[in-house]
């Protein structure tokens, strides 16, 4: 089970107040420490808030479905793949589903932490950039999902199943508990971080094994619809946000490389002190 956002907001407070606590001039392994202290206490912030806004979703579920079943009959007007045909067809297919009900429930979370660790230890030039979109990304979408939105399993009369509870792998427990918000289908984080994830480690990556990654976010599109968790325009709209704040991310980043105050603080740098002197991979 992963994290309730109490401890994780405890733990982001402690390690910020450790990356506050160091001074700047400190040795230069003291100087990573206090740096990651600082990255790793965002990342948890954002965690608890990804949380927290899902349960503050719930406290309006008026017109949830509604929405939904706008969202579907868009699509259908829209011609796009059944979202149901496709859960029909992993349904009759048991350990394809199950498959996809384990991806769905860890595969997000667990790709964004590794691509982090990955560029930070590795590639500590361009960690800034993608820790920045990450929190752009994840703050824009918990905004829009605060109008809640119910996926494809929880509109009734379409035919979609609730294919995690019906193998018992299901994260949520009734409405508005479990692990987040089952009301926020709109847009996909599963399907935003996926691709931020796959674009991150082919821009920043050098290896020719690194395309591979594009078959994560392929992956994370097909599991999220075929356990009918949530629509195919939920990963459309997650991706143009993805898009926007990537755009508005650059000329932020550079007048915040130009302030007096991050210029002489690692931890309210736009990145790390120094880049890592290991050879990329």
């Amino acid at each position: 089970m992963w994290l309730p956002w109490q401890p994780a907001v405890l733990a982001a407070a402690v390690l910020a107040a450790v990356a506050v606590a160091f001074r700047p001039a400190a040795s230069p392994r003291v100087a990573v420490a206090r740096a990651f202290a600082g990255e790793l206490a965002l990342v948890l912030g954002l965690y608890a808030l990804w949380q927290v806004a899902g349960q503050l979703s719930v406290m309006r579920v008026d017109g949830a479905i509604d929405r939904g079943r706008w969202i579907w009959h868009t699509e259908q007007a829209l011609h796009l793949p059944s979202e149901l045909a496709l859960e029909r067809w992993a349904l009759a297919h048991p350990l394809v589903i199950q498959f996809a009900n384990v991806y769905y429930a860890t595969a997000h979370v667990t790709a964004v932490i590794l691509v982090l660790l990955w560029a930070f230890i590795w590639h500590r030039d361009r960690y800034p950039q993608l820790r920045n979109v990450l929190a752009l990304l994840t703050g824009a979408c918990l905004v829009i999902q605060l109008l809640p939105v119910a996926p494809p399993r929880l509109v009734p009369g379409l035919g979609f199943v609730d294919a995690a509870q019906l193998y018992r792998q299901s994260v949520y427990t009734a409405v508005g508990t479990g692990v987040s918000d089952q009301l926020s289908a709109m847009p996909s984080l599963h399907v935003g971080w996926a691709v931020l994830v796959a674009v991150a480690v082919v821009l920043i990556g050098t290896s020719r094994w690194r395309w591979l990654i594009v078959a994560h976010p392929v992956l994370t599109i097909l599991v999220v619809a075929a356990t009918a968790n949530h629509w195919w325009l939920d990963g459309a709209a997650a991706v143009g946000i993805l898009v926007a704040v990537a755009l508005v991310e650059r000329p932020a980043r550079s007048r915040l490389a130009r302030s007096p105050a991050a210029g002489s603080d690692p931890v309210l740098a736009v990145g790390p002190p120094e880049p890592a002197s290991v050879s990329v991979r």
